[in-house]
């Protein structure tokens, strides 16, 4: 398993550790996890990359780490009353569909596609939208609004870019026959 692979695995250990320690009311403990875990997040992708170890595991795993920590995060901070529920509802959902399309997307042989500026522009306002939440900001909420909406405007791009490349992934199935 290459390193960067092994990072995303460690994302995935990451999730219980943050959950005990957001339990146990040590909640600047179960921060430094998230951000820890946020780190080895920006870490396998620059590695992935310049290593050119940027695989199909990878690009599936990596999102899928990223997307359950978040869920967890939110779930966290709904239950202890510091996300309304009506954005939990929307940010959970969202990231559900987005595991759920993947898989779909996965289980039928299509491609999915690598994170672009607008995902990674995403996932950096999600942060500081959570982090803005996690300490009790005045504005993390409209923030979190605002960071919604363009998370659905990203959803709106990769889902075009998925078509087009599955688009032409079956042309060129049609033009070797």
């Amino acid at each position: 398993m290459s390193i960067p692979n092994r990072l995303t695995a460690v994302r995935f250990f990451l999730i219980p550790v943050f959950v005990a320690f957001f339990v146990a009311e040590k909640r600047d403990v179960a921060f430094v996890v998230w951000m820890l875990a946020g780190v080895t997040d920006i870490l396998d992708g620059y590695l992935a990359r310049k290593w050119n170890q940027v695989t199909e595991v990878g690009m599936m795993l990596d999102p899928l780490a990223d997307k359950l920590m978040m869920m967890t995060v939110i779930l966290s901070l709904f239950f202890a009353g510091d996300l309304p529920f009506s954005c939990a509802l929307v940010m959970f959902v969202r990231d559900a569909g987005l595991i759920l399309g993947a898989l779909w997307f996965h289980s039928r042989g299509k491609k999915t596609v690598p994170a672009n500026w607008m995902g990674k522009a995403t996932t950096v306002m999600y942060y500081v939208a959570v982090v803005s939440l996690y300490f009790g900001w005045d504005y993390a909420v409209p923030f979190l609004w605002f960071v919604i909406g363009f998370s659905f405007l990203t959803l709106v791009q990769y889902t075009h870019q998925i078509i087009q490349v599955n688009q032409r992934q079956a042309l060129e199935q049609q033009d070797h026959t």
